[in-house]
């Protein structure tokens, strides 16, 4: 199924069957989105991802940052990270996505895409950290790109295009039953990140 052309309805279920996934749209105005988007890069500790992959130890081009409540433990392709504390702008978008969701987050996980080389392979967001079936929720900022989902067993797959400012929803059991990806393109010049706030197990 392909969704990029709908229209946005915030309350619909973009996925057919065996989890939950909400696009809200913009969230932001250009402007803010802008704002944010530039201090983000500006004072964000940004560092190039690490991953552990068929024994081989891989630094990617894509940057990543994690912030929490608390110095959370964060363990993903074999490689654990620490918390930093909120940074005033991470907390004013924290609030603006919890008033918006009407969910509390204790974390989050920022990634830097730099252009449309780099992007994210299928995975799942279901460590052990993560409390089970909890909402992550999804700001993006920057380069337009698209997102898509893949049923585990059956393969269905669902698209839609992640505008600059806008806010996707996964909850419940999205993580157990599908893969999700940011496929890589060349179209995509400028720089996008995403912010994707989590809970995790206190």
């Amino acid at each position: 199924m392909n969704l990029l052309n709908n229209d946005i309805d915030e309350t619909a279920n973009l996925l057919p069957f065996d989890g939950t996934v909400h696009y809200y749209g913009k969230l932001l105005s250009n402007s803010e989105a802008d704002h944010y988007l530039n201090g983000l890069l500006e004072t964000i500790a940004w560092k190039h991802d690490e991953a552990v992959m068929f024994g081989k130890h891989i630094i990617t081009k894509r940057k990543v940052a994690w912030y929490g409540d608390e110095a959370f433990s964060y363990t993903y392709s074999k490689k654990t990270k620490q918390a930093l504390p909120w940074t005033d702008e991470l907390k004013t978008l924290k609030d603006l996505v919890e008033q918006k969701t009407e969910t509390n987050f204790n974390s989050c996980l920022l990634n830097l895409y730099h252009n449309g080389d780099e992007g994210m392979s299928w995975h799942s967001d279901d460590e052990k950290e993560l409390m089970e079936n909890s909402a992550i929720a999804s700001l993006s900022l920057g380069a337009e790109r698209k997102f898509s989902f893949r049923h585990k067993q059956s393969k269905e797959t669902v698209a839609l295009m992640l505008e600059h400012g806008s806010l996707l929803v996964m909850k419940d059991t999205t993580q157990t039953h599908w893969h999700h990806q940011l496929p890589k393109t060349k179209k995509v010049t400028m720089p996008r990140v995403n912010l994707t706030f989590r809970r995790m197990v206190e």
